[in-house]
C-alpha cells in the first residue's frame, strides 16, 4: 500500500492519483510538480493523500511543491502557449483544416504541446503535426474534444449569474435529456434550456431524482384522486415544496401537501 493524493491538472482539469512519496504534508489546494505518462507537469492537490492500492488506478508521482522558480516557468509557459496558439492557427489555415482551435498548452517541462480542438468531422492532421513539430521543436498531441469540454475549458457565466458548473466543480458530465425537463415541468424551449455549449444545461439533472421519487408516489396529472375534502382532479404538482393543486370542479382549486394525499 502506498499513499496517493488526487491531483487536478491542465486546462482540461484532468484528475489522477499521484504517489506522494516523501511529501506527506501536502494539503488540498497545494500546488505541486508531478511526473505523469506525458512528462513533468504542474497541478493542484484536490484530495489529500490516503492509502490506495496502486494496481487499480492510473497514477503519477509527485516530485515537489511548487517553488518560486517553478512559478516563473509556469508564467513563461503561458506566454509560450499564446505564441504557439498563433502558430497553430496559421498552420491550420494554410492546411485548410475543418477544425476549431480551443486552446493549446505546454506541459511544465515543455516536452509536449497539447492542442485541443473541436470538429464535426474527422480531421487528418498528420501533415499539421509535422509542420508544428518543425516550428515549435516539441512533441505535439492533438486532442479532439466535445463542445461541453470546450466550454468547461473556456468557462463563462450561466443564466443563473454564476460561474458555469463545469468550470467551477463538475468532474464528469452526466446525461441530460428533455424527459428530465418534462419531469420538472420546465419550458420545453431548447434555447432557454441550453447552456453556453449549446447542449441542455447540466443543472437540469441535479434535482431530477427528487422529482422522479416524488412523482412515483402520485398518480398522473388530470386523474381523479381522493383528498381530505373529497374527490378532485389533480392539476399541478410542486415537487420542491411537496404540494399539489386539485380542482373540485367549476375551477374550485385547492392546495394540499403531498403527505396528506399519500396518507389517504
Amino acid at each position: 500500500m502506498s499513499i496517493f493524493a488526487k491531483v487536478v491538472f491542465r486546462k482540461t482539469r484532468e484528475r489522477i492519483y499521484a504517489d506522494v512519496g516523501r511529501h506527506l504534508n501536502l494539503k488540498v489546494h497545494d500546488k505541486i510538480i508531478l511526473e505523469t505518462e506525458h512528462g513533468v507537469e504542474s497541478g493542484i492537490i484536490c484530495v489529500e493523500g490516503k492509502n490506495i492500492e496502486k494496481n487499480v488506478i492510473s497514477t503519477g508521482k509527485i516530485l515537489r511543491k511548487l517553488t518560486i522558480e517553478d512559478k516563473k516557468r509556469i508564467i513563461e509557459n503561458e506566454i509560450k502557449d499564446l505564441k504557439a496558439k498563433n502558430v497553430v492557427i496559421q498552420k491550420t489555415k494554410i492546411r485548410n483544416l475543418d477544425m476549431k482551435l480551443t486552446c493549446v498548452q505546454y506541459i511544465f517541462d515543455r516536452s509536449k504541446l497539447f492542442v485541443y480542438y473541436t470538429s464535426e468531422t474527422r480531421v487528418d492532421f498528420r501533415e499539421l503535426i509535422k509542420d508544428l513539430g518543425h516550428v515549435l521543436k516539441t512533441r505535439i498531441q492533438m486532442v479532439q474534444i466535445g463542445v461541453r469540454d470546450e466550454t468547461k475549458m473556456l468557462g463563462g457565466i450561466g443564466t443563473c449569474g454564476q460561474v458555469l458548473c463545469c468550470k467551477a466543480f463538475l468532474e464528469n458530465f452526466n446525461s441530460v435529456t428533455m424527459d428530465m425537463a418534462k419531469e420538472q415541468n420546465l419550458s420545453l424551449n431548447t434555447i432557454k434550456l441550453s447552456g453556453l455549449c449549446g447542449r441542455l444545461m447540466c443543472c437540469i439533472s441535479y434535482e431530477n431524482s427528487i422529482y422522479k421519487n416524488i412523482r412515483k408516489k402520485l398518480p398522473e396529472l388530470e386523474t381523479i384522486i381522493v383528498t381530505p375534502e373529497g374527490r378532485a382532479k389533480l392539476v399541478a404538482i410542486d415537487c420542491m415544496r411537496e404540494l399539489i393543486t386539485v380542482d373540485f370542479g367549476n375551477k374550485e382549486f385547492k392546495v394540499f401537501s403531498i403527505k396528506q394525499i399519500i396518507n389517504i
